[in-house]
């Protein structure tokens, strides 16, 4: 279950986030009333069914693939599923995959990004135990594959490939948590991985829900509007924002958007 907690000011909301261990990810979000769900479930909406999003992740797939070689300039080319889907997001065609970092801060930064501090509004940043939830995913797969002999520790660095043939392959209706093995350099700064559903039968949000990843440790932190500078200068004091997360002209120019939301 997914718990929910709120926090009235930058010592509560940093008392939290310094509270939890290792083995976690973070998702911030600029709206806390935002469920968790891909860009190809914004993209269906409420059209989404298994066969359509089959059809759509297909299509683009096989679009972005058949033109990679002649818009790549020379970029290397992915070999895994994951990998591809990783290309696919990263400039902006919709897929299954949902952003995550193991930096709690910079989910805080991702949460700030796209924030109208004039909307009023909470944002939040959500969180879960990936170790935990990968031991659910797993024991799922053993209960119904009895060949399927991997653990916890026996998968690293075979995330991509267990699930292209065994997950996607199957349509496990499972999470999984996988930086792709080929990630690019703006995911090594983000500190970057991939929640990603193993069907498309359901919704992300269903499946983290669902009596799987019962006990799981999950939840959503709200974090007010009136803490949105607080927040912002926070981030600054630990060198977190924009230009050192992008590296580029384009981020420079994201950072000097967040500062005159703040300072003017």
């Amino acid at each position: 279950m997914i718990k929910e907690k709120r926090v009235s000011s930058m010592v509560e909301l940093a008392h939290e986030l310094n509270a939890l261990p290792n083995p976690y990810v973070f998702r911030g979000q600029a709206d806390a009333a935002w469920k968790i769900e891909s860009t190809l479930e914004r993209l269906l909406g409420n059209g989404w069914s298994a066969d359509l999003a089959r059809k759509c992740e297909d299509h683009s797939l096989n679009s972005f693939k058949s033109k990679y070689r002649i818009y790549c300039g020379g970029e290397h080319r992915p070999e895994s599923k994951l990998a591809w889907l990783s290309v696919m997001q990263h400039y902006g065609v919709p897929t299954r995959l949902i952003d995550f970092t193991t930096s709690p801060y910079i989910a805080l930064y991702f949460a700030l990004e796209s924030y109208d501090p004039r909307s009023g509004r909470d944002f939040s940043i959500f969180y879960l135990n990936y170790s935990d939830l990968m031991e659910r995913s797993i024991d799922y797969i053993r209960a119904r594959d009895r060949m399927f002999n991997e653990t916890r520790v026996s998968i690293n660095e075979k995330q991509d490939e267990i699930f292209e043939t065994v997950i996607d392959r199957y349509s496990y209706d499972i999470a999984w948590v996988s930086e792709p093995v080929e990630a690019n350099v703006r995911i090594d700064r983000q500190m970057g991985t991939f929640l990603i559903s193993g069907g498309l039968n359901r919704r992300a949000m269903e499946i983290i829900s669902s009596d799987v990843y019962d006990g799981v440790d999950m939840a959503k932190i709200v974090i007010p509007a009136s803490l949105y500078e607080g927040a912002v200068v926070a981030l600054r004091k630990m060198g977190i924002n924009s230009k050192t997360i992008y590296g580029d002209l384009g981020g420079l120019a994201k950072s000097i958007k967040m500062e005159m939301s703040v300072y003017f």
